[in-house]
């Protein structure tokens, strides 16, 4: 399909050319479904961890294979573009399949059976089975994301829905009224630091968002001079549909499912948390004379064009557009040529960080490069100062 308009007299057009891949986002959360099929013919109980197979190991194989792609919508046309309804039914199509397979997945780890499922599954094939739904789980928090950035109110109803499954509904809140704001700066929980592991990363981030979005919460209802404790609050009423999700499949299904809805919980979290640790690593806005930081630009974040990671996240790797229009739907994101560039797409650098020594020797030099060797201006993780000094050079005050 080419969308086109007029502009003074000329006729500009551009096609989409991952137009159709997009659906493949709205496909992952019957993954748990097909794993289904898999152990039909198969028998084997390491099928049921091919959740995490296919993130970390298809995905970043798509990535170098498929390879980038750089095009930009015109400028001209991104109205038009943002405005095609069908973008955006893709998003909404991922949640209905993604509670659908949570459930279903939820009636198998009670020890549900299904035709070429003759037994209750093993202890190992629902650790299998619970890590693959998190992965569906982390991926809807990135639906979650595009949702709950738009201003459309029903559509931030969808983002809480598509938060449900992992019990993290106040991410959408932090995210838009507090990682906005801080991005880039030592004060952001979601953005990593210089030296920092994922490993350290995650306690630091999962904690301080939550406090930050109790807290940006409780300040608004400060200024409408009312208690926060009400169904009215977000975080509460995110919360709320999770409360209603878990109960209902333990209701159902038994209790003995909570460990295992945990564990999906968590690593939908993890998943979500090691792209946020990546998306600012090392980067840091620097202050102005008024004790400000200055304006997020394209050089604040980490970028990608990696097709693969890119239609699975739509387009969260074209991250420096997202913060500088965080409205604008994920069609229309645009490539930046100052923003840093990671060596791979996201997937694939999440398989990298978990060996953080690794991590350091390809991204550590990739920041400095960044910052033309100045380490002052990096976000810096203070307890890796003093030796990042010796290595690099004192840092500025």
């Amino acid at each position: 399909m080419t969308i086109e308009a007029t502009v003074d007299g000329t006729v500009i057009q551009w096609r989409d050319r991952k137009r159709y891949l997009w659906i493949i986002g709205a496909i992952v959360p019957l993954i748990p479904v097909g794993i289904w099929g898999l152990f039909a013919l198969t028998g084997s109980d390491l099928v049921w961890f091919f959740g995490p197979f296919f993130v970390f190991v298809v995905i970043p194989v798509l990535d170098l294979i498929v390879g980038r792609d750089s095009e930009n919508p015109p400028e001209e046309l991104l109205e038009a573009i943002e405005a095609d309804r069908y973008y955006r039914w893709v998003t909404y199509a991922f949640i209905p399949v993604q509670v659908a397979g949570f459930i279903w997945g939820a009636y198998l780890l009670g020890g549900g059976t299904l035709p070429g499922i003759d037994d209750p599954l093993s202890v190992a094939a629902r650790i299998g089975l619970a890590l693959s739904l998190g992965m569906v789980a982390g991926i809807g928090i990135n639906t979650a994301h595009e949702l709950g950035h738009k201003k459309e109110e029903y559509e931030r109803w969808f983002a809480r829905a598509a938060l449900a499954q992992t019990f993290y509904g106040h991410f959408f809140i932090e995210h838009n009224r507090g990682h906005h704001v801080r991005v880039a700066t030592p004060e952001d929980p979601a953005s990593g630091r210089l030296g920092e592991t994922v490993w350290e990363f995650m306690p630091r981030t999962v904690a301080g968002s939550l406090r930050s979005a109790w807290e940006l919460e409780k300040k608004r209802f400060a200024r409408l001079k009312t208690s926060h404790w009400s169904i009215k609050n977000d975080v509460l009423n995110a919360w709320a549909f999770s409360v209603v999700l878990w109960g209902g499949v333990m209701i159902a299904f038994g209790w003995e499912i909570l460990p295992y809805l945990v564990l999906q919980a968590i690593a939908g979290i993890w998943l979500l948390e090691s792209v946020n640790y990546l998306e600012h690593y090392g980067m840091k806005r620097q202050k102005l004379a008024s004790g400000r930081y200055e304006r997020v630009n394209p050089s604040h974040s980490w970028n990608s064009n990696n097709i693969g990671t890119n239609v699975l996240l739509y387009h969260l790797q074209r991250h420096s557009d997202h913060h500088a229009n965080p409205t604008r739907r994920y069609q229309a994101l645009r490539d930046f040529k100052e923003a840093p560039v990671l060596p791979t797409g996201y997937a694939g650098m999440i398989v990298l960080s978990w060996v953080p020594q690794i991590w350091r020797s390809v991204m550590d030099k990739k920041v400095l490069d960044h910052y033309d060797g100045d380490l002052s201006r990096t976000n810096l993780h203070p307890r890796t100062a003093a030796r990042y000094e010796r290595t690099y050079g004192k840092v500025g005050v």
